[in-house]
């Protein structure tokens, strides 16, 4: 959406959203491939008034509808790579499923867990307050570095095996109890 130059915007509280000409399915086609072992997903979340930090922060862990703990190693390289407490982002079911659905969404940046069985980790680019994405100048190269640097160590853990996106046995112990969620990347239905 920052090189198009045509993305609309749409209502949206507490600053207007920006979107895109693309629908999110579309997207999900293109950028989420049935190959990827994990996937860090990395949005400017500004927008709102849950993350009230400058710099980035990260999500729990989705899978196929289930929102789970916050990966301990995900924490560690964030402090690492930032030098500063790590912080995390709430999010609520309505955030995990499909665009499309009529719920509201913090924004786009969840939307690949509707399209894959790998697990998911949003990563946000943020500010301390409220800036609508459509806003220029907005975008602070230091905060977007510093996230870039975090998804290079995270990829290099994760492919030497040193890094844990979800604990298995815990996610299986859940669709034991619990069973199958994934539900919730779909549209839904009557």
């Amino acid at each position: 959406t920052h090189i198009c130059p045509n993305a609309p915007t749409q209502p949206h509280d507490p600053v207007p959203f920006m979107g895109s000409p693309v629908d999110m399915a579309e997207m999900n086609r293109h950028e989420v491939d049935e190959g990827m072992d994990a996937i860090l997903s990395i949005d400017a979340t500004k927008g709102n008034r849950i993350i009230n930090l400058r710099g980035f922060a990260i999500s729990p862990t989705v899978k196929e509808g289930y929102i789970l703990r916050v990966s301990e190693d995900l924490l560690d390289l964030m402090q690492t790579t930032s030098g500063r407490l790590p912080a995390v982002f709430a999010i609520t079911t309505q955030d995990i499923t499909p665009y499309g659905n009529g719920l509201f969404h913090v924004n786009s940046i969840l939307q690949p867990t509707t399209a894959t069985a790998a697990p998911v980790v949003g990563v946000a680019i943020t500010a301390e307050v409220a800036v609508p994405g459509s806003a220029t100048g907005a975008t602070h190269l230091g905060d977007v570095e510093v996230a870039v640097r975090f998804c290079l160590e995270v990829a290099k853990a994760f492919g030497d095996g040193a890094c844990r996106f979800y604990d298995e046995a815990e996610f299986a112990r859940l669709q034991q109890l619990y069973g199958d969620l994934s539900r919730l990347q779909t549209l839904g239905g009557a």
